[in-house]
């Protein structure tokens, strides 16, 4: 006669309780793995390459194809530590490096044996770490990925205040470690459109391209809920506009025939935040 052996219900409930707090977690790293991951957009794109804002902790999509090698390129001067894939039997990356002394800039290099893959990329370096999530496609895959240095770029601004007029810090005190770069740029595309937007959780700070230096620099206006728009007090620093609040929606607008209008939104605390967050140019 068979014997039939039944766990005590304390363990069926320890099973389902380990259950419930994997899928918990499984389902909370999915959603930050998503809200994290940063694809290039159309704008983000200089020739054939996607230039992209780094920020620590951002996940960097980087779509490939089979027979195609995309470039993955680093800041000028930073030197490489260790690159670390996933998947090494499915992939072919390897480094070089372009250039001489201050120039030269190293490059990661990658190509997928086949459409349909998917993998992640974990890039060291003397003065950051990358994160990049790879998939490989049928079709046309990027040729190349580059980034801009928003919090670099800051620093630059404000060691160089004493040396030159030009250099003025763009705030007093300003923490690049808790900025926000959680603003969507939209609209018509002039030569002073906006290269990135971002607050300190008290002021707004809105980049623009050299060019606004020899031109008409536009007006910037907030939209209201009902779409009403107001003028708001900014002041010009440097290529900068810093606006003393922090606004939800604000277009830049300028001409008369034909008006070019940029529209800045803010798009959450979901968006890109803390150490460097930006848009790309």
């Amino acid at each position: 006669m068979a014997i039939a052996l039944l766990a005590p219900a304390s363990a069926f409930a320890q099973d389902s309780s380990t259950a419930e707090t994997s899928h918990r977690a499984t389902s909370t790293i999915a959603a930050a793995n998503r809200a994290a991951t940063l694809e290039p957009s159309p704008p983000a794109f200089l020739n054939a390459t996607a230039v992209m804002p780094y920020a620590e902790g951002t996940i960097y999509q980087v779509t490939t194809a089979p027979e195609r090698v995309t470039d993955i390129v680093l800041e000028p001067g930073e030197v490489l530590g260790a690159v670390a894939s996933g998947d090494t039997a499915r992939w072919v990356i390897g480094d070089t490096t372009s250039g001489v002394g201050a120039g030269k800039r190293v490059h990661i290099l990658v190509k997928p044996y086949a459409a349909g893959l998917s993998t992640n990329l974990v890039i060291t370096t003397d003065r950051r770490t990358y994160h990049i999530a790879l998939a490989s496609v049928r079709s046309v895959g990027m040729s190349a990925l580059a980034w801009t240095y928003p919090q670099d770029a800051l620093l630059a601004i404000k060691r160089s205040e004493e040396a030159a007029a030009a250099a003025v810090p763009v705030a007093a005190g300003l923490d690049v470690d808790q900025l926000h770069f959680n603003y969507a740029i939209s609209g018509d595309t002039p030569r002073w459109r906006p290269l990135r937007a971002f607050d300190d959780g008290r002021q707004t700070y809105i980049e623009f391209p050299a060019s606004l230096a020899v031109g008409e620099a536009p007006p910037l206006f907030l939209v209201g809920a009902k779409g009403e728009a107001q003028l708001v007090n900014y002041r010009l620093r440097g290529r900068y506009y810093v606006v003393d609040r922090i606004f939800d929606a604000a277009e830049l607008r300028l001409g008369t025939k034909r008006q070019d209008i940029v529209r800045l939104t803010r798009i959450g605390e979901a968006g890109r935040r803390g150490r460097a967050k930006g848009r790309a140019s």
